[in-house]
């Protein structure tokens, strides 16, 4: 798989290209990338690559011109190359965003500074328009290699099928709490169960504790997850345990305090 990345600040994602677990799988020839600086089309020699809009407004933005030529110039106008411009107004990036670009043969992505893009560019060479989420960032080299790092990891001999499988968003949950040595921390414990050899005790406890943790962080997984139709009976029940428990807490919480106002009450009554 390969990417293409155009951008005015190139050592921005040659950075992140040259790294970790991405530099490997360069290495090793399954990802390919390329940076075009979009300055190098500018025609002054002063290579600007932005003006003001038209019909007046804060800030500037990129000329069609240069960008138009690095576009041509790695040939986006092909079918086989699927062009992202990545921008707030763009459609959310999700995992299944992700799992659907990491089966394209090349990506190239258009990383906007400024106030944008000149739309002419988004109508003549743009597939789909993305946003990484709902703030404006400075830089739209961050927002491409958000994009780009959630993408390759998907791509087949990158990273292991297994370890893909157990992290959040693989299915419709958050992931569980996870422990290494030592097994006792300032005080803290692992939790017994984890060391115990028994695998469906630790099955069973990991759903818990990942049906808790998106209880508390992102409830709406649970419902999109019941809509899906991936949520199991087992963990339904589990949802209606830990639903009655917060209900428990919260009453006896209440009550606590209902006690504590009284109290309040009927000493200033003295």
């Amino acid at each position: 798989m390969k990417f293409t990345v155009l951008t005015l600040f190139p050592e921005i994602p040659r950075a992140f290209f040259t790294s970790s677990i991405m530099a490997k799988a360069v290495e090793k020839g399954i990802i390919a990338y390329d940076l075009v600086n979009i300055r190098d089309f500018a025609f002054d020699r002063h290579h600007t690559c932005d003006d003001a809009p038209y019909g007046g407004g804060a800030g500037q933005l990129l000329l069609p011109e240069p960008l138009g030529l690095a576009l041509d110039s790695v040939e986006a106008y092909k079918k086989t190359k699927h062009v992202i411009y990545v921008t707030p107004s763009g459609k959310p990036f999700t995992q299944k965003k992700a799992q659907e670009l990491s089966r394209k043969d090349e990506i190239v992505l258009i990383c906007g500074r400024y106030e944008g893009i000149d739309q002419r560019i988004i109508d003549s060479y743009v597939d789909e328009e993305i946003s990484i989420g709902d703030y404006v960032m400075s830089s739209g080299e961050v927002a491409a290699t958000v994009i780009v790092d959630t993408v390759y990891r998907l791509v087949d001999g990158v990273i292991t099928s297994e370890s893909l499988d157990e992290e959040s968003f693989s299915g419709s949950l958050l992931e569980y709490p996870q422990y290494t040595r030592p097994n006792v921390y300032k005080g803290m414990e692992v939790p017994a169960v984890l060391s115990s050899g028994n695998h469906e005790e630790i099955r069973k406890w990991r759903l818990f504790k990942s049906l808790q943790k998106t209880l508390r962080n992102r409830p709406d997984l649970i419902q999109k997850a019941r809509t899906d139709g991936t949520l199991t009976e087992e963990a339904e029940k589990m949802i209606g345990a830990l639903t009655d428990f917060v209900t428990y807490k919260n009453d006896r919480k209440q009550k606590s305090k209902l006690r504590y106002v009284q109290s309040r009450t009927k000493n200033s009554g003295k």
